[in-house]
């Protein structure tokens, strides 16, 4: 099946829709609306580049975006010319609900830190389905306390969090649902549920709201601009191409809006620099209405934004909701029942989710892979930025400051993104990140191949890829280096869908050509088949910051960014052999990465990186004196060569002459090269292992990694080992000494990083790959091949069994056993204990490397939500 479209594995009518979804549309409105637009570099035009000084918090609501919205709750069309979304009013606010309030990166003690509780509950593929849910203060929202109380807090101290304050004592907060459902692909019904789980009565507005993203505040000559109007006690919208939408209160809805409200999409310039006002019912006109009573709604009811009033009182324990219906005018009447296709579309999703997961799966690590299925389904966004425009500014506005490009991603005018992306997280990273996308792909082509083969391509293509072929790291420094997995994505994605789409993997084949060029050109220093990279991802996982290191000082040679390209090497050649099947030629090919391959294995073994003594991979720092100094950090740096491996099918040897004559010569003139290859004795006895890290290396590898007093955690595998609390490694670098500990929670470090913290918390992904690659040492490996494990356990386990175990490790962090709370939430009683909280699972950055408690992103689901793939793939 081509990459646009595919076929999940689910069943029922979702399956039947997602394979007719790009021709009936069903993508064409999703829940694409980002949860923060402020703060990013998009919206960035200070003349220092500090994004969140530039565009803060308190401006979001009174300030136009110039790239794309925010909201709550929010779907929108695929261009984002309108967006449907959630306001809310507890009668005591400052402001309007309308978006998650959070820190920002220099205002918490740990970083950015979203301080709200809302979950992504279910989704489907086609966006059918989808559900989410918000826990709202019935007091006052503490804004000032939560800056306040983390701004007086060091790095040493944890994040003071919402719950914290005391506003969830005596269960006063509302529980607000909000569902969406398909009666067709542009007929979209929305139920808002409001429950008072406070123990007396309250009141509460709800405010579903309608908008038009601005487009026409930044062109001389702006054409036609949408516009939004009552009619009937409608919202009625025209677009520019004279589309009709028509947004109307269902008659489902236990209560009437009490009033439709309309203000303009432009910035309240009075309020922000003191200026002449744009409009007299500017963005902000509603919240100022409903919180202050205001005249600052349009009397005449038309606007370009647009809510919907509902002022509810609900008694101690009830529910109210409220129900509404956005369709094209001409698709208005299908003649199917709101309420009818809200329980269709559910059970549609139960069947889908039925066929997906699997029957044998348990029901607790069910419910888990679901919910990291809906987290990763609402992560996609809208995401919209022209570099060039943006270097250059919009000629209705004044020019940016001199120097904009020196500051970042002046070397990137080419770029254009005018996208739907999966992106890491809504809230605290809405911009997409390359390589976190790649573990997105993987976990999305369990329900939706198609676009998961879309998302891969996506970057890949003239207007992401740089000229020179690198592949653009995330908003903040497109020339940043991220590790190259875009291969690896793309032959999981490929085998998960079938193993049947060669075009596909042809496509993504040939782009990659340039981008592994363009690593070999410019991050190999020596020519020595040692890679350098900089941070790689693993962000302060090294005494110093690895990707400004001045070359005056020195240059360090990475075991993670060598591996990586080992890696890389080898997921080239399977794709060149599996793509020989269809054309000759890619045989060729294949013999290169094979010799690529070999050539950085030798030198990662035997050029300085790997340490006998100590039976790991380091870090090398060639210093500008001569002096070489191995940066003994047992981390996960030094693991990242246990997943370059591959498993090569003796089936195929046959058919691939030319190769195997050429791999006999080069093997003849390089002899040293060898032992990165090892004959099966396995399962299959006719499969060759290709290995980085050779079999009886890696038992002594992982004999310190097994090791719960080490790297072995309750919960997988830590980033750093515990063995470092004790023992803390230290350099001296340019004359500044350099420290790493073990650090089993958030960073104390101010390192680069800041609250992506890589030295000793838990992270899926990399566990993910190595869980993967001991599986295919184990296919390959005599069934006598075991390792103890854990180290001191006495009891010895094959590779397989290992990696089974780990995977359990991972998934437990949301699993609650015998009535404990689960591990992820066990720092808060009321997350996790509590009836109204404990089945809501969040999804974060990364966790605690002793208890397991989730850190960093709360709703980085992104790539915590592979725990599907694993729960998926693990052996039962």
């Amino acid at each position: 099946m081509s990459e646009g479209g595919g076929a999940g594995a689910g069943e029922g009518a979702e399956a039947r829709r997602m394979a007719e979804v790009e021709v009936a549309g069903w993508r064409d409105w999703g829940p694409y609306l980002a949860e923060r637009a402020w703060g990013t570099v998009r919206e960035d035009y200070s003349a220092d580049g500090d994004a969140w000084r530039s565009f803060p918090h308190d401006h979001a609501r009174s300030r136009t975006y110039r790239w794309n919205e925010d909201g709550m709750a929010g779907f929108c069309d695929l261009d984002q010319r309108w967006c449907l979304g959630l306001a809310l009013w507890n009668g005591v606010d400052p402001i309007l609900k309308e978006r998650m309030f959070g820190l920002s990166g220099p205002e918490g003690n740990h970083g950015e830190d979203v301080k709200e509780y809302w979950w992504y509950l279910d989704a489907t593929p086609s966006h059918s389905w989808n559900t989410w849910r918000y826990h709202y203060p019935q007091a006052a929202f503490p804004y000032e306390r939560l800056v306040e109380e983390n701004a007086a807090r060091s790095k040493l101290e944890d994040e003071f969090e919402l719950v914290d304050t005391g506003v969830f004592d005596d269960g006063r907060y509302w529980i607000v649902t909000v569902d969406y459902a398909k009666a067709s692909a542009h007929d979209l019904v929305m139920r808002v549920g409001v429950e008072n789980a406070g123990p007396e009565a309250a009141t509460i507005d709800v405010l579903p709201s309608l908008w038009l993203r601005n487009t026409w505040s930044w062109d001389v000559d702006p054409g036609v601009v949408p516009s939004l109007r009552a009619e009937d006690g409608d919202v009625v919208v025209t677009l520019p191409d004279e589309e009709r939408l028509r947004l109307r209160v269902d008659p489902a809805s236990d209560v009437r809006p009490d009033e439709l409200l309309f203000c303009d999409n432009v910035s309240d310039s009075a309020r922000l620099w003191g200026e002449a006002p744009l409009s007299p019912y500017p963005k902000d006109g509603i919240g100022d209405h409903v919180v202050s009573g205001l005249d600052t709604v349009n009397p005449e009811q038309v606007g370009t934004r647009s809510a919907v009033r509902f002022r509810l009182d609900v008694p101690a324990g009830e529910t109210r909701t409220v129900v509404l219906r956005l369709s094209r005018s001409e698709e208005e009447d299908t003649g199917a029942d709101s309420l009818s296709v809200l329980a269709e579309r559910r059970r549609e999703a139960d069947e889908f989710y039925a066929g997906v997961i699997g029957r044998d799966v348990p029901a607790d690590e069910a419910v888990v892979a679901r919910q990291a299925f809906a987290g990763l389904l609402w992560s996609k966004q809208f995401f919209h930025f022209d570099v060039r425009r943006w270097l250059e500014g919009d000629p209705t506005a004044p020019p940016p400051p001199p120097g904009r490009g020196a500051i970042r991603n002046g070397d990137w005018p080419h770029l254009v993104s005018h996208d739907v992306i999966l992106m890491p997280d809504p809230w605290e990273y809405p911009w997409f990140a390359a390589w976190d996308l790649a573990f997105h792909c993987v976990t999305m082509a369990h329900i939706d191949p198609g676009f998961a083969k879309q998302q891969l391509v996506l970057l890949l293509r003239e207007w992401y890829m740089h000229p020179n072929g690198q592949l653009p790291a995330y908003e903040w420094d497109f020339s940043d280096v991220n590790p190259p997995i875009e291969a690896w994505a793309a032959l999981r994605v490929y085998e998960i869908d079938g193993s049947r789409d060669q075009a596909f993997l042809g496509r993504v084949f040939h782009k990659l050509l340039m981008n592994f060029t363009w690593w070999t050109n410019n991050k190999d220093h020596g020519d020595n088949n040692l890679f350098e990279g900089g941070f790689m991802g693993l962000d302060n996982i090294a005494p110093v910051d690895r990707s400004t290191l001045p070359p005056a000082v020195g240059v360090l040679e990475q075991a993670d960014a060598t591996a990586w390209m080992a890696t890389y090497a080898l997921h080239l050649l399977e794709m060149a052999l599996v793509l020989t099947d269809r054309d000759p030629v890619y045989e060729d090919v294949a013999t290169k990465f094979f010799e690529h391959f070999l050539s950085i294995a030798a030198s990662a073994n035997d050029a300085g990186l790997w340490d006998d003594a100590d039976a790991f991979y380091y870090d090398v720092l060639h210093l500008a004196d001569g002096r070489d100094v191995p940066m003994r950090v047992r981390s996960l740096v030094g693991l990242v060569p246990v997943t370059a491996s591959l498993v090569l099918e003796g089936t195929r040897a046959p058919a691939l002459t030319e190769f195997m004559q050429r791999a006999r010569v080069f093997l003849e003139r390089n002899p040293q090269t060898r032992q990165a290859i090892h004959a099966g004795d396995g399962v299959a006895r006719d499969e060759t292992l290709l290995a980085l890290v050779p079999p009886e290396r890696l038992r002594r590898v992982l004999g310190g990694v097994f090791d719960e007093s080490r790297m072995l955690s309750p919960h997988g595998i830590r980033s750093i080992s515990a063995w470092h609390r004790e023992n803390p490694f230290t350099v001296e670098v340019a004359g500044t000494t350099a420290t790493v500990d073990y650090e089993p929670g958030e960073s104390t470090s101010g390192l680069f990083g800041g609250n992506s913290n890589w030295r000793g918390p838990v992270w899926f992904p990399l566990n993910a790959l190595i869980i993967e690659s001991l599986r295919r040492y184990d296919v390959s490996l005599d069934r006598s091949h075991t390792i103890e494990y854990p180290a001191g356990s006495g009891e010895q386990h094959t590779l397989g069994e290992i990696a089974d175990d780990l995977s359990a490790r991972l998934t437990s962090l949301f699993l609650s056993v015998d009535g404990a709370p689960r591990p992820s939430d066990a720092r808060y009683p009321l997350l996790s204990e509590d009836q109204h909280w404990r089945d809501n699972i969040a999804f974060y950055e990364y966790y605690h490397g002793d208890s397991g408690q989730g850190l960093g992103a709360a709703h980085q689901t992104g790539w915590t939500a592979i725990v599907a793939h694993l729960i998926l793939t693990r052996s039962r």
